[in-house]
């Protein structure tokens, strides 16, 4: 019998800088001023990095490189450019290879589109938030809408592919408000649509404020109907909820560096606070990288990787894992991916939950409903936990 060939795997990059700190992101980030010569010594460690991690994987399938933060549209193309040109080096470049880059929607990263698609970047990730002045100075964005608006019509000239992200469930916001806004940004011509809840993250801006009163996220029955809202008003337009999260107009459309962790596939992690999943020896290791630049630099230089921690997971690790990310999925999760947490298509609490129709099942995959996908944090830890 034949070998099997190289099995696939991802690339995500870390680029931390910001040129302003969100009040509600929780993310490994830095502010950009002053950090000029930092970010040459960083994107020069991020190429070491990979090298030294391509050694670890052997020959592999390369089916995407994502390029995350922080915001990677204020790096420098050529940085890009020789990144991709790297990863594409090391390892073998699928055909239809998805480069994917998150941007901000300033008028001076828009000049950057044309650069970064020549970097080889074919699908760009736009933070748009939101499409009114109001919603975007609460949100503490850098842009103003009708920045945002300029900026979509640049990347859909510029890449192939285009995401648009958007916060919803702002206080005060309603239904109506959210569906309009919704509205506008199909109208924008995105092919890939991704709604994000605002949640409160612990530590962040919005959080202090949240504690000392100054305002209050919607209660969670009007936070269900900005969520109904949202699949009704993508759904009705052709955009199929693939995700918990996202939207897409069809297969080819959806964003496969995120399909890459929803379906367990390895990842390599470069670039500072970067966490990465890697099969070695037939188990599943962890990795994160160092999460300070200087640190991350000074640990490439010394180790030749940047990891800070390496932590090979059990099976019952690996599985829970694959139980989190498998039902975020409309696919699913497999049963024999998820057998060391022993579910079965028999298991009392798998039997309760299809009762309910929070799950369905066939004999090989389990899958959450969209009522499923509504509660799916409590499902999750019932299952993992079963």
């Amino acid at each position: 019998m034949p070998s099997p060939g190289p099995v696939p795997l991802g690339v995500y990059v870390h680029w931390p800088y910001c040129a302003r700190i969100c009040p509600y992101c929780d993310f490994n980030v830095f502010k950009a001023r002053g950090r000029e010569s930092e970010a040459a010594d960083l994107a020069r460690a991020i190429l070491a990095d990979l090298e030294a991690q391509a050694a670890l994987t052997g020959p592999r399938d390369l089916v995407s490189i994502f390029f995350g933060g922080g915001t990677p549209s204020l790096m420098d193309p050529a940085w890009a450019a020789e990144i991709v040109s790297e990863a594409r080096r090391l390892w073998t470049p699928a055909a239809d290879l998805e480069v994917s880059l998150e941007a901000n929607p300033t008028d001076a990263e828009a000049g950057r589109f044309a650069a970064l698609a020549d970097a080889g970047v074919n699908r760009l990730s736009l933070g748009l938030q939101a499409l009114d002045d109001a919603a975007l100075r609460f949100l503490g964005r850098n842009h103003d809408a009708a920045e945002g608006r300029r900026a979509a019509e640049a990347a859909a000239r510029a890449f192939p592919r285009l995401s648009l992200d958007l916060i919803y469930a702002l206080p005060g916001q309603t239904t109506a408000a959210w569906a309009e806004a919704l509205s506008a940004a199909i109208a924008l011509g995105a092919e890939h649509i991704s709604p994000y809840q605002l949640t409160i993250e612990t530590g962040t801006a919005f959080d202090r404020a949240v504690r000392r009163g100054a305002w209050a996220p919607p209660d969670e029955g009007l936070a269900a109907d900005l969520y109904d809202t949202t699949q009704a008003v993508l759904e009705g337009q052709g955009f199929e909820a693939y995700e918990v999260s996202n939207h897409a107009r069809g297969d080819a459309a959806r964003s496969r560096h995120n399909l890459v962790y929803w379906q367990g596939v390895d990842y390599v992690g470069v670039g500072p606070g970067a966490h990465g999943r890697i099969t070695l020896g037939g188990r599943r290791e962890a990795t994160e990288a160092a999460a300070r630049p200087a640190d991350y630099i000074r640990t490439v230089a010394k180790t030749a990787t940047g990891f800070a921690s390496r932590e090979m997971l059990t099976a019952g690790q690996a599985a829970e894992e694959r139980l989190l990310s498998g039902l975020r999925i409309r696919d699913g999760v497999p049963f024999e991916e998820v057998a060391a947490l022993g579910l079965t298509p028999d298991h009392p609490t798998v039997r309760r939950f299809t009762a309910l129709g929070l799950v369905e099942i066939d004999p090989h995959r389990l899958r959450a409903t969209p009522a499923g996908r509504r509660v799916l944090d409590r499902l999750t830890a019932e299952l993992a936990t079963a």
